[in-house]
């Protein structure tokens, strides 16, 4: 098919034309099996087709419904994480790479690119001194970077890859751009909606059935047309019917027309008022329908229930198949946006983590960063930064504690292994790791925090490690603690001795609770 329309009809209404672009998907003939949609064809799909957005967006906005979970343990995280969110909003993020993929996904292929104001698109992106700059970003179409992917020599380092955009003859530096394919590239076979050899729209398998879900549209367009029409016998009194009796018949139908509930109509004996049977449309015509849906959905490789918004019989929280199935289809979208998102989060670190903010850190965590150097420790934030997904599937909560519990007790057995064994400095650390991994646990510890001087720690095990005393699990917090079989938590100072028994004796009045309750 070329971009050319295919078809001149006109839908009218009255003296009002509704023009070509819809009539171009409803009326062409040439929309058969196996027919491939053009540039302008999928643009007027996605604009006006009841499934064209939704089939482009829903995944989309399926997989960012959630927030991704960011960690940096190896820095101050509370503040990291909050400088760098508030970047992601200032940036629009989130919105631009719903763009970059709603589009590749309409077309087969589409681009974004960063640019600097007052600074030529053709140098590479300086990443250094961004937070300095005022950027702004471009979605690209296929028709802005038209013959992106044309490289079809198998012994070539750029075979069917993307390579640098030009848009309207300007020049884009590869660091600056990152392009998103829908499928993949196959050896000569050229897409017509992305003018490339690129991937493919998610229009192209589905399209001869979205033309028969627009004739289903019909059909139920003309149901609800004829579904209020009254069918009246009515006597016409004999054969000749003269003007008196046209008369009376006429009034009787006006009458039966203005009627409503609460009125009574007069009718003769051998005279009856039906509505016209439409009983037997159900069957056929609902059927028809769904099958329609599950080819559009089966042609698009996406779960059938993302395109009728059924409730799932028991939802997300459930985990039933139906949910599974597509659970595991948005995290396959999540990994197809991966590569934006290593683009923008790239931007939004060089961007929130700035100098003046490390500054600030310093000052308030004087001990850790006063000799480092900023570069030394954004190289050692971004090296720790960590974004994931969190699952769609959301278990039931006595089932997210049990889970819970059993990390709990995977950690607890690690420290009680690896802490008489290790050295003071390897202690502290390992203490310092189970800390850690102890507050991450809000549903098991709910309202309180473990917080241990490590610093005092670390000189309480180095002074008995000097003295010859033992300062592994051998040294115990008191006799009846240190009978306590695998107590973790034995080696610490008198100090921490307090912290920890308060927190002890907090989380077991509330664990109580949760067990009367």
């Amino acid at each position: 098919m070329t971009d050319t329309p295919i078809s001149s009809a006109t839908v009218n209404v009255g003296t009002t034309s509704l023009g070509s672009s819809l009539s171009q998907i409803m009326l062409a003939e040439d929309i058969e099996p196996g027919a491939e949609p053009s540039y302008q064809l999928c643009k007027l799909i996605y604009l006006y087709h009841v499934l064209g957005a939704k089939m482009a967006e829903a995944p989309i906005r399926l997989a960012q419904s959630q927030d991704r979970i960011i960690s940096v343990p190896t820095g101050p995280e509370e503040v990291l994480i909050g400088a760098f969110n508030e970047e992601w909003k200032r940036l629009e993020a989130s919105r631009n790479i719903f763009n970059v993929r709603t589009q590749s996904r309409v077309y087969g292929l589409s681009s974004i690119a960063v640019g600097v104001r007052n600074q030529d698109p053709k140098a590479p992106l300086k990443l250094a001194d961004l937070y300095q700059k005022s950027l702004y970003f471009n979605v690209f179409d296929p028709l802005n970077t038209s013959g992106l992917i044309v490289d079809q020599d198998p012994n070539s380092p750029s075979f069917q890859k993307p390579g640098d955009i030009m848009v309207n003859g300007q020049r884009y530096h590869r660091s600056r751009t990152r392009t998103l394919l829908n499928e993949e590239s196959i050896y000569i076979a050229w897409t017509s909606s992305a003018f490339a050899y690129a991937g493919r729209s998610v229009y192209q398998r589905a399209l001869y059935p979205l033309k028969s879900f627009l004739n289903s549209m019909i059909a139920d367009d003309m149901v609800a047309r004829k579904v209020g029409l009254l069918i009246a016998k009515i006597d016409n009194g004999g054969s000749i019917v003269d003007r008196v009796m046209k008369a009376m018949m006429g009034v009787k139908r006006a009458l039966l027309k203005s009627g409503e509930t609460g009125q009574v109509l007069g009718i003769g004996l051998d005279e009856s008022i039906e509505t016209l049977n439409l009983q037997n449309l159900d069957g056929p015509h609902g059927l028809a329908r769904n099958n329609i849906i599950k080819n559009i959905a089966t042609a698009a490789g996406m779960p059938a229930k993302l395109l009728t918004q059924e409730a799932f019989v028991e939802g997300f929280g459930e985990g039933t198949e139906d949910a599974k199935a597509v659970a595991q289809y948005v995290d396959r979208e999540r990994i197809e946006m991966a590569p934006v998102y290593e683009f923008f989060d790239e931007i939004a670190m060089r961007r929130a983590w700035t100098p003046e903010l490390y500054e600030t850190i310093q000052n308030n965590h004087p001990g850790e960063y006063a000799e480092r150097s900023y570069s030394e420790a954004f190289q050692r934030w971004r090296g720790a930064f960590k974004a994931t997904w969190p699952s769609l599937i959301k278990e039931p909560p006595s089932e997210e504690v049990n889970v819970d519990d059993v990390k709990l007790r995977g950690m607890i057995a690690t420290v009680q292994v690896l802490a008489p064994i290790l050295d003071p400095f390897n202690q502290v650390k390992l203490l310092t790791w189970a800390e850690d991994n102890l507050n991450t646990h809000e549903r098991l510890f709910e309202g309180s925090k473990l917080v241990l001087d490590f610093d005092a720690l670390r000189e309480y095990l180095e002074s008995r490690a000097a003295q010859g005393q033992p300062t592994g699990e051998e040294s115990a917090l008191g006799e009846e603690e240190r009978d306590r079989p695998g107590h973790p938590f034995a080696s610490q100072d008198s100090a921490n001795v307090a912290m920890l028994n308060d927190w002890l004796t907090t989380q077991r009045g509330r664990a109580h609770g949760e067990a009367r309750r």
